[in-house]
């Protein structure tokens, strides 16, 4: 695998630089040896977070993860990257496009278990036009973390939603 690793208010010491590449690299069986591997290291209110993300044809792979030292943070989002190459196995091997970032020998692997989705509530409501900011009121007032809405401006269906760091975020559609 090639890694891009840089930093943001962090200097990636050779020691960081080294305990990232040794324990993402433990994911090398998963993917062909031309997988690109993006990580990026930051310090945000004394909190050490790492971002993995591994672009494979058709799809992201992406995890973060943050705590008081970034080498715990290193630990715990190679795990859960693991943890999603397993559960959605056989979801990304029927992509076919998708199957030629893996390695053969994790292809031939014996899936663990096949986790299926299952929807289990659908809900329907109409949507009045409104801008991103009375949306972003609106999902406040509902208590969710997300919403989704008709833009005005746009006459698009958008999604707002809320960050970690209690800013909003806007999703527009891109077709």
């Amino acid at each position: 695998m090639r890694y891009i690793i840089s930093g943001k208010n962090i200097d990636i010491t050779p020691g960081l630089k080294e305990a990232a590449e040794n324990k993402i690299g433990k994911l090398e069986r998963y993917f062909s040896p031309d997988t690109e591997v993006q990580v990026t290291m930051s310090v945000e209110k004394g909190r050490q977070k790492i971002e993995v993300t591994i672009p494979v044809k058709g799809s992201i792979i992406r995890a973060e993860q943050d705590s008081n030292d970034m080498y715990v943070s290193i630990d715990l989002v190679e795990e859960i990257i693991e943890r999603q190459i397993k559960k959605y196995k056989t979801k990304l091997i029927d992509k076919k496009q998708s199957a030629l970032s893996f390695s053969e020998a994790f292809l031939q692997e014996e899936p663990e278990h096949e986790e299926t989705i299952k929807i289990v509530k659908t809900k329907r409501f109409a949507m009045k036009p409104m801008d991103p900011e009375e949306a972003c009121i609106q999902m406040e007032l509902l208590g969710h973390n997300f919403f989704m809405f008709l833009n005005a401006d746009t006459n698009e269906v958008n999604v707002v939603y809320k960050r970690k760091s209690n800013s909003y975020g806007l999703i527009e559609p891109e077709f």
